[in-house]
C-alpha cells in the first residue's frame, strides 16, 4: 500500500468544498451557519485523524480510521463470500459512514482489490485514493465519472454499493433505506457479477431521524440533515458494527420478468429480511 509521504496532510475546510460543490450557496451562507456546520462536523477532530495519520492511504487508512474510532466488527456468513470471481457487494446504508469503512475492511480480507461507490463530494478525502469511486449523476463531470465506474468493472476489483445513495431514514417506526437505485443491478447484468447481499446492523440517534421528518412536513426539499452525519459518526466512537454477508445472487435472476428498478427493491427486500 502506497503511502503519502510527499504531500502536506490533508485538512478539510467546509467553507471552500461548499463553494466547490455549489458557489451560489457559499456566496448566500451567513456566517454563523457556516461557523455551526463547522461545529456540527467536527472539522477540528477530523482535521486531527488526518494529520495524525497523513501518511496512510487506502486500506491502511481505512484501519486506522477504524481503529481510532475504538470500532469493533462483528459478522456473520462470511463463509458466503466466495474466494474467486468478480462481484458486487450491495448493503444497506444506516450510518452514513463508519458502517462503509467496516465494510472496506472486511471484504478487503478476501479480495484487497476493492471499491467503493460513492457521492464525488468524498473524493475529497485523498487518504481513501484509491478506494472511491465518484458519481455525480448531474454534475459537470458525470460523464467522466461513469467512465471511471465503467472501467472499474472491467478490472479485477469488487465493487461495494450502498444503493440507495443515501442514510436510512426511519419509515413507519423502522429503521430502513429509502428506496435503492438500479445502477448496481444494470452493472451486475451487464458485466455478468453476481451480487453479494450485505445486512448493517446500526442507527443513528432520534435527533437525526426527528430532523429528517421534520424537514420532510416543512417540505424542505434541501437534505439539511446531512450536515449531521458527521457528528453521528463520532456518536459511534467504542461501538459493535455487525455485518450480515448472504449467498451470492446470479446476475442471471436479474430477467425481463421485472424492471431493474423492480430488481433493486428485490434486492433491498432480500437485504433486510437477513436482518429479521
Amino acid at each position: 500500500m502506497k503511502e503519502n509521504n510527499h504531500q502536506p496532510p490533508l485538512q478539510i475546510d467546509i467553507e471552500q468544498i461548499i463553494a466547490a460543490k455549489n458557489p451560489r450557496l457559499a456566496r448566500l451562507l451567513p456566517r454563523f451557519i457556516l461557523h455551526y456546520i463547522k461545529r456540527v462536523i467536527h472539522e477540528n477532530e477530523v482535521n486531527y485523524v488526518l494529520r495524525t495519520y497523513a501518511d496512510k492511504t487506502g486500506l491502511v487508512f481505512v484501519e486506522a480510521v477504524l481503529s481510532y474510532f475504538n470500532i469493533t466488527i462483528k459478522t456473520s456468513g462470511e463463509e458466503n463470500i466466495p474466494t474467486d470471481g468478480k462481484y458486487i457487494f450491495a448493503a444497506n446504508h444506516p450510518l452514513g459512514g463508519i458502517e462503509g469503512m467496516a465494510l472496506l475492511q472486511v471484504v478487503s480480507h478476501h479480495n484487497r482489490e476493492v471499491r467503493f461507490v460513492v457521492n464525488d463530494i468524498l473524493t475529497n478525502l485523498k487518504n481513501y485514493e484509491p478506494l472511491f469511486i465518484p458519481v455525480n449523476k448531474h454534475g459537470k463531470y458525470s460523464k467522466e465519472y461513469a467512465q471511471i465506474i465503467e472501467d472499474t468493472f472491467h478490472t479485477s476489483a469488487w465493487i461495494l454499493y450502498f444503493p440507495a445513495g443515501l442514510v436510512s431514514r426511519k419509515v413507519k417506526g423502522k429503521i430502513m433505506d429509502l428506496e435503492w437505485k438500479k445502477s448496481f443491478i444494470s452493472k451486475s447484468v451487464q458485466h455478468k457479477r453476481d451480487i453479494i447481499p450485505v445486512y448493517i446492523e446500526g442507527k443513528n440517534s432520534n435527533f437525526f431521524y426527528n430532523l429528517s421528518r421534520l424537514r420532510t412536513f416543512l417540505g424542505i426539499k434541501a437534505n439539511i440533515e446531512m450536515f449531521y452525519l458527521p457528528d453521528e459518526m463520532f456518536r459511534q466512537k467504542n461501538k459493535t458494527i455487525t455485518l450480515h454477508f448472504g449467498k451470492p445472487v446470479s446476475h442471471t435472476l436479474f430477467d425481463n420478468s421485472k424492471t431493474p428498478l423492480e430488481w433493486a427493491a428485490y434486492m433491498k427486500e432480500r437485504v433486510y429480511s437477513m436482518g429479521r
